[in-house]
């Protein structure tokens, strides 16, 4: 494996993250028919960075950023057992870095914030016919919980 290191993200690492989350929408927009077309924009990379209910880190090799994912403090539905959880979001590793365990790396990284705000719970969105990452998250801990549906009407 490559020697990854991982950081908290900086302004100066913008340019970058865009650059993977048209990646993401790239990689995800055949599992879902309801993405506008390009351009689009999952998140707002910069207020996740400056935020501080959130926490974007970087996996990095040398001096190239080659990973990505955010934690953001949420508040827990009112019936269950916890008042905040964690939600992970953003999690990119590119292509020529990927099955190295870079995002397990991530994933330890965004478990050690989570610990330091007293999460107990984390949470996050994998589209069910994306494999690879359902078996990469089950592999980290994740167990699938609910399904959602959706219909097209017309």
């Amino acid at each position: 494996m490559n020697n990854i290191n991982i950081r908290i993200a900086t302004i100066s690492d913008l340019p970058v993250l865009l650059a993977f989350e048209q990646g993401i929408i790239t990689f995800e927009r055949p599992y879902d028919e309801t993405l506008k077309p390009d351009p689009i924009s999952y998140y707002d990379i910069k207020a996740l960075i400056e935020s501080t209910v959130a926490e974007v880190i970087v996996a990095v090799c040398g001096e190239e950023v080659v990973g990505s994912a955010y934690i953001q403090i949420r508040k827990a539905e009112p019936y269950l057992k916890h008042d905040d959880y964690g939600y992970l979001g953003f999690m990119f590793v590119k292509p020529a870095y990927r099955g190295q365990g870079i995002n397990k790396q991530i994933i330890a990284e965004l478990i050690v914030w989570a610990k330091t705000k007293n999460l107990t719970e984390l949470r996050l969105d994998v589209y069910d016919e994306n494999h690879s990452a359902v078996s990469a998250y089950k592999k980290a801990g994740f167990e699938k919980q609910l399904v959602n549906m959706r219909m097209a009407i017309e």
